[in-house]
């Protein structure tokens, strides 16, 4: 289904909300319009996926979701929106512009190639900037030398039990990232929280990744069988929890990718035969 928009004009790399249909485009706040109100329940497009034009070139990506609220016009003067706290917040697309865009409106098709990886660094000395991130990155390059990919975003966080909980479940359930990896906090100390975390929020678990990967680690070390490393769904997420080190995490991931794309394909509602 194609979206009906009217465009802010912008600048390539320049992130702008899509705003419902009906919120003032005149300066009280800047985003994208929708120009059909009954268009407003589509938009629960995926990170990663982008809005292409008459021609098929890609204009605008999906990179994020946030809470806004929403200016609303007293008596039908523009001088006269106001931010109101009574009248609900929207949960609006973030897009990112691919290039120079115009104002004006434009008829733009959802079109989504490739997977989206988010990466989660758990360390607390790294969310302090104390410590350079290696494993995130090193996630993001194996992933992506294995498979599509059509966006690919990066956190890092304390370990922290609640952060990690609020953010798994928004990435998962509100921004639609197909891939989740953390790296860090699968050992056994009492910092180290991650599969517990990881477990509490699955809707099933896939113990054969857990499995393959100890074993692909055990061949290197025999340290790697107190990893207490999860993986399972959320949603449409396949979660994968890593080791904190740059070469396990290739190491690991080595053992799980070329089953990756099948299992994506199979949660997201594949429905042919396994065997052919």
């Amino acid at each position: 289904m194609n979206i009906l928009m009217h465009l802010h004009a912008c600048q390539s790399g320049q992130v702008l909300p899509l705003l419902p249909a009906g919120v003032p485009l005149d300066g009280h706040m800047a985003g994208h319009g929708l120009m059909a109100p009954e268009q407003w329940a589509l938009p629960t497009l995926t990170v990663g996926t982008t809005l292409c034009g008459a021609c098929g070139t890609a204009l605008l990506k999906v990179t994020s979701r946030a809470w806004l609220a929403m200016p609303v016009c007293q008596g039908g003067a523009a001088q006269a929106c106001v931010i109101d706290s009574m009248h609900p917040a929207a949960h609006c697309l973030l897009l990112t512009a691919l290039t120079d865009l115009p104002e004006g409106p434009l008829e733009l098709t959802p079109r989504k190639d490739g997977h989206s990886l988010a990466w989660v660094t758990l360390s607390d000395k790294g969310s302090r900037g104390m410590r350079q991130d290696l494993s995130g990155p090193a996630i993001a390059e194996a992933v992506a030398a294995a498979m599509p990919l059509c966006h690919s975003q990066g956190f890092v966080l304390p370990d922290e039990p609640v952060q990690l909980r609020a953010l798994l479940t928004e990435l998962a359930l509100s921004h639609g990232y197909d891939i989740i990896c953390t790296t860090g906090g699968t050992g056994l100390s009492q910092r180290d929280i991650t599969p517990q975390v990881t477990e509490a929020l699955l809707d099933a678990s896939l113990p054969g990744f857990s499995q393959a990967m100890i074993a692909a680690s055990m061949a290197k070390t025999p340290h790697a069988i107190i990893s207490r490393a999860a993986a399972g769904i959320l949603g449409q997420s396949i979660i994968i929890n890593l080791p904190g080190s740059r070469k396990a995490v290739v190491e690991n991931l080595a053992a799980v990718l070329p089953a990756l794309p099948h299992a994506l394909s199979k949660l997201q509602g594949d429905m042919d035969d396994c065997g052919g």
